[in-house]
């Protein structure tokens, strides 16, 4: 039976095992998906060493970048962003289990959100600096649509709320929510941003996908933009994990 799993800490809200193992039962496929909750990095060697029938893993908070330097090599997606959240297992010279890192989120992201832009869509802002913002970015930057982080505190690479101009909404037409701010059970807050300067020529993005509809699509929608939230995109890199494990 081939082994896959999802480290982390904590995994008590954790989507993968459940839809991993679905789809095994569903497809039929000879194959489980467990948790390992490590509360340190370090142990992730001990995972390593107790199963050595993995065959892949996903990685998520906090140790996609913690993870990195424990793989043999990264993708130059995963390169590019900073993080890893799929490894993948294959057997090098002499039999030695070989890890590689990449990062699904930009895949599901790309997909996702693709499907939604036009020519008006040119210029974005990244709501937040956190690790999926960077994916965030570089999937952006590979559609061709400029970017600009958002940050409640001024930074180098960034601007901050209160720099969010008139000028500055009529030029980003793309707004992306990559912050915990909205979230279930806080479903009364949103991002604070000009939600009155928002035209039916906005797309807004949420990376959040509880509750289904938060309150930065709420304003969004009574603008006349388009909105869509995280779920499609939790998905879509959950099918590209199983392909990079396939592949």
């Amino acid at each position: 039976m081939q082994k896959y799993g999802l480290i982390g800490y904590p995994l008590s809200h954790s989507f993968s095992k459940a839809y991993f193992n679905q789809k095994f039962e569903i497809e039929k496929i000879d194959a489980e998906y467990v948790n390992f909750e490590i509360p340190n990095i370090k142990e992730f060697k001990n995972v390593i060493k107790e199963n050595p029938d993995l065959c892949g893993l996903n990685v998520t908070l906090p140790y996609k970048t913690q993870i990195i330097p424990l793989l043999d090599d990264i993708d130059e997606d995963a390169r590019l962003i900073g993080a890893v959240n799929v490894i993948k297992f294959s057997k090098g010279f002499f039999g030695k289990t070989k890890l590689k890192g990449y990062n699904s989120d930009i895949i599901g992201f790309k997909k996702s959100i693709e499907p939604l832009l036009n020519d008006t869509h040119r210029k974005a802002l990244i709501l937040g600096t956190g690790g999926a913002s960077k994916a965030v970015f570089q999937g952006l930057k590979q559609m061709g649509v400029g970017a600009t982080f958002v940050s409640r505190k001024p930074q180098d690479f960034c601007i901050t709320y209160n720099e969010i101009t008139p000028k500055t909404m009529e030029k980003y037409t793309v707004i992306i929510n990559t912050t915990p701010v909205g979230m279930f059970p806080n479903i009364n807050e949103c991002p604070d941003i000009p939600y009155d300067l928002v035209t039916p020529n906005h797309l807004l993005y949420d990376l959040l996908y509880n509750p289904d509809e938060t309150l930065f699509m709420k304003k969004g929608k009574e603008q006349g933009a388009v909105v869509k939230n995280g779920l499609e995109m939790l998905l879509l890199q959950a099918f590209a994990a199983w392909e990079i494990w396939q592949k």
